[in-house]
């Protein structure tokens, strides 16, 4: 038996993958199918293009539109497992993976079981990464995670910290939904792209740039910023001179904008300095500015959380994510797979079915 850990869609495209090649394929989940989809705010939608953002054997359905929502991935995913046959044990919670003398052993919340192969599908989002900020807030501070709408916010002054793309998305909800005023913490400029320039989804973009050159790529980014976004440095987000080379070196997603530029320049989301620490109920920011908030919605990121899982096996770098992905295996964990850890341009939900296919090519019978 060949355990997959995760039922969101690294581990469904991998078990569905290695099933396709006949073996035997069960997937342990701690909550259900996709359930990560349900813990995310009401406005997300997907960034990649639909037709780019398929699992294999099964096409999202057209009627879900260019850019399909939260609550229409995660009835794809369901639907996915159902028409693969999946075999998945929602409710079992894997806590560790150990070695066995010919596989591997997982201890669940349902006792001891036995594999011959583990594949780690768990995802980057994990565990929210909270930071603790010095001094005391009398306002409501929550990770991203807990935020759905701007409904509690109507009428407030809120700060959001976080220049990736849910620090925008947010920002911008918030703004839309009525709250009183929005700040945008950022520490380092993000890079920002059109989610769809001149009618090609920037995500068409991101495959083209893994087989070019990584000078050519900063060029060519640095030209589609030029021509398809308006100079932004006077409102704190000067665009980067090598907007990829900081990709690869930071491994931090574009914001794909979906509204923040226009309401950046507009003022009604202002960005500011770095969130540094609270003193005397204020918000004190890099800058030595003083802000007076009623919230703040930390969109600081997520951890891994393998730690705990396979920590101990010797597989994982200083920041807890995987030293091997997909087929390859560590020399020391031979039977042991990552998929859904890597980072691209070119849309999680594409190089997930990538990964899944190349493992299951690999793995003997």
């Amino acid at each position: 038996m060949i355990a997959v850990i995760g039922a969101g869609p690294a581990g469904l495209a991998a078990a569905a993958a290695l099933q396709r090649r006949h073996h035997r394929v069960v997937v342990f989940e701690r909550a259900e199918v996709g359930a990560a989809w349900d813990t995310r705010y009401d406005r997300l939608h997907l960034h990649t293009v639909r037709w780019l953002s398929c699992l294999p054997g099964y096409r999202m359905p057209r009627s879900f539109g260019r850019w399909p929502s939260r609550d229409q991935v995660r009835a794809y995913l369901r639907e996915y497992a159902r028409l693969m046959r999946l075999e998945v044990r929602a409710g079992t919670d894997v806590d560790r993976v150990e070695r066995e003398r010919t596989g591997w052993r997982l201890v669940t919340s349902d006792g001891m079981i036995s594999a011959r192969r583990v594949v780690v599908a768990t995802g980057n989002c994990k565990l929210p990464d909270r930071p603790d900020w010095p001094g005391q807030f009398p306002g409501e501070i929550l990770h991203s995670v807990e935020y759905r709408n701007p409904e509690p916010y109507l009428g407030r002054r809120v700060l959001v910290v976080g220049g990736g793309n849910s620090g925008a998305e947010i920002a911008l909800d918030l703004v839309d939904g009525g709250a009183a005023e929005v700040m945008l913490s950022v520490r380092s400029a993000p890079n920002i792209v059109r989610r769809d320039a001149f009618g090609v989804p920037s995500q068409v973009f991101g495959i083209a740039s893994e087989h070019l050159p990584v000078p050519v790529v900063d060029a060519l980014a640095r030209g589609l910023r030029r021509v398809s976004l308006p100079d932004l440095t006077g409102y704190g987000l000067p665009a980067s001179r090598a907007p990829y080379s900081d990709f690869l070196r930071r491994r931090v997603i574009p914001i794909l904008d979906i509204g923040l530029v226009d309401a950046v320049r507009s003022g009604r989301v202002r960005v500011v300095a770095a969130l540094e620490r609270f003193e005397q109920g204020a918000a004190v920011l890099a800058d030595g500015s003083h802000v007076l908030v009623d919230a703040v919605i930390a969109a600081t990121g997520y951890r891994t959380g393998l730690e705990t899982l396979v920590g101990h096996i010797g597989v994982l770098d200083a920041s807890g994510r995987p030293l091997v992905h997909g087929a390859r295996e560590h020399p020391t964990a031979p039977g042991l797979h990552f998929v859904g850890f890597q980072l691209t341009l070119g849309g999680t939900f594409r190089l997930v079915g990538t990964e899944a296919r190349q493992l299951a090519r690999t793995v003997p019978d």
